[in-house]
């Protein structure tokens, strides 16, 4: 039997499993897409408008390092400084999350032995994963491509867009199809691949931050970091600037090497193992694990760990820039309004909407880490932990409280990490700011990331099966929506539905509890309804 025997009855059981998903993840890109490209034309509808806001923006590292480079002045240029990175972000996530639901877990779940036992070859599992994310890939870039066509904007700049966006996909689905080769869980895989997505875009960042400016004071000409990132090739392509075609050879290189990697590596583990190994634990469990919450806290504190220092190295680096911000855009009214739009502010003080912007993002960071805390009840309910230790005295109730308890903890100390971090770093270069403020702006972004808490124990309580699904979308619809929602031009209405749209702007302005009250009552009653109807149904193993 070959090795690739029943590839094409798994592609369409794998169509079958994306047919909502994918359509989702394209359709929600497309319209997020249209808006932006809308509300630029709208807001900036000559090139003076344009070249005002692209100056500041080119003078501000911060805001470089979060939009990528400018490449022009013309209306898809500014399309394109707005939308592209997030984009490629997207079409990251949606190939990583695709290849490892049909690899790595499979796997895990028992469903690849079940169809490993019929006339199925070694190979034919990650090929049809390939085929179909890789056709979500492209399909996705020729969907973008045909909304910027339909706002009017030129060929060249759109086809560039949306190959570079589909390139960039495929990078990314051959680095998840190598993690499903090294890792014993879907979870494990899911955060390497994620990892590799954020890290991506961090050193993207770094790279158009230390980027050098082109002499007509537009462009911005990338650092050498930014060819170390599988986004960075993605911007280095420059659609509607002077397009650069062959940087898309790059992600296809490393999409080829990685699937050759993948492939070997089938052939060097057991169905079911992991190249890197579970590591067994001690012989004797400490009495700390005698109670749920000792057991959560084992589960997560390696997680919990690594956010955190990583929050405080960031607000570091972020706390060293305030001078320069205000240094460097004082007298810039598009740099300003660009920060203004990021932060939700309004307000005189640059430095800090600046902070208030950057807390914003930690908002952003906290409420994924919440989401990864909480997507382990599902792992142990699907894996089966969950039944083993439901069965003892310990409650539905206890054991869900539990994790929420070290969810709420880690956004906790994430935050205020984070705003420790920025506040030493500021006072460090001479700003005022002081550490009390930062930290206090950082907790008021806790209840907005408690509300996605709340959301997934309600996911996790009434579809339990699609729990990951809905989990990773709400984060994104979120973030979508209250981010970036005047960037693509939502109405209010739609904004609103995103709990970071009612955060204040702290520090740069007064603390209102009127809104963090309402989403602290609004995550609490999700997980009150969630965990409700988690009692009343069987298992979803």
């Amino acid at each position: 039997m070959s090795a690739y025997a029943g590839t094409g009855r798994l592609i369409r059981l794998v169509l079958r499993r994306d047919r909502v998903q994918v359509p989702i993840w394209i359709a929600g890109s497309v319209l997020l897409l249209a808006a932006g490209a809308a509300a630029v034309a709208d807001e900036f509808p000559d090139e003076a408008g344009r070249v005002t806001a692209l100056k500041g923006a080119g003078t501000s590292p911060a805001v470089l390092l979060m939009r990528g480079t400018p490449v022009g002045t013309d209306l898809g240029a500014l399309v394109n400084f707005r939308n592209f990175a997030f984009m490629l972000v997207l079409a990251g996530l949606m190939s990583t999350f695709a290849m490892v639901r049909h690899t790595r877990q499979n796997e895990e779940n028992g469903r690849g032995e079940m169809l490993g036992s019929g006339s199925v070859g070694r190979y034919a599992g990650l090929t049809a994963a390939l085929v179909v994310v890789g056709g979500a890939d492209l399909l996705l870039g020729a969907a973008l491509t045909g909304t910027l066509l339909g706002a009017g904007l030129p060929a060249d700049g759109a086809v560039a867009f949306g190959a570079a966006t589909a390139a960039t996909g495929l990078a990314f689905a051959g680095l998840a199809a190598v993690a499903a080769q090294l890792f014993q869980s879907a979870r494990g895989a899911n955060a390497f691949a994620a990892t590799a997505v954020g890290g991506a875009y961090l050193v993207r960042g770094v790279g158009d931050a230390l980027g050098e400016r082109a002499p007509d004071g537009i462009q911005v000409i990338s650092a050498w970091p930014s060819w170390l990132s599988p986004i960075g090739w993605g911007t280095l392509v420059r659609p509607f600037g002077d397009e650069v075609w062959w940087v898309l050879a790059l992600p296809l290189v490393l999409l080829v090497a990685c699937v050759a990697a993948a492939f070997a590596l089938v052939d060097h583990r057991d169905f079911g193992a992991g190249l890197i190994a579970d590591r067994p634990g001690p012989g004797v469990a400490s009495r700390s694990l005698l109670s749920p919450f000792g057991l959560a806290w084992r589960l997560n504190r390696g997680a919990t760990l690594g956010w955190v220092i990583g929050s405080a190295v960031f607000g570091l680096g972020i706390g060293t820039l305030g001078k320069t911000v205000n240094d460097a855009m004082t007298a810039n009214a598009g740099a300003v309004k660009i920060l203004d739009q990021l932060a939700g502010a309004g307000v005189a003080n640059l430095v800090d909407t600046f902070y208030a912007a950057m807390m914003n993002v930690y908002g952003v960071l906290a409420a994924g880490f919440v989401v990864q805390v909480m997507l382990r009840l599902r792992s142990e309910e699907a894996g089966g932990p969950a039944e083993a230790v439901l069965a003892t005295a310990v409650g539905r109730v206890r054991w869900v409280i539990a994790h929420l308890a070290c969810a709420l903890i880690g956004a906790t100390a994430l935050l205020v990490m984070a705003g420790a971090g920025m506040g030493v770093a500021d006072a460090a270069v001479g700003g005022v700011t002081g550490v009390g403020p930062l930290i206090g702006a950082g907790l008021a972004q806790l209840p907005a990331a408690l509300t996605l808490a709340g959301f997934v124990v309600l996911a996790f309580g009434l579809l339990p099966r699609l729990t990951v699904t809905l989990a990773w979308a709400a984060l994104v619809l979120s973030i979508a929506c209250g981010l970036l929602g005047e960037v693509f031009g939502l109405p209010e209405a739609v904004r609103d539905l995103s709990p970071f749209s009612h955060v204040p702007p702290i520090p740069a302005a007064e603390v209102t509890v009127g809104p963090l009250a309402a989403l602290v009552v609004t995550a609490a009653g999700l997980a009150a309804i969630g965990l409700t109807l988690f009692r009343r149904r069987s298992l979803a193993l």
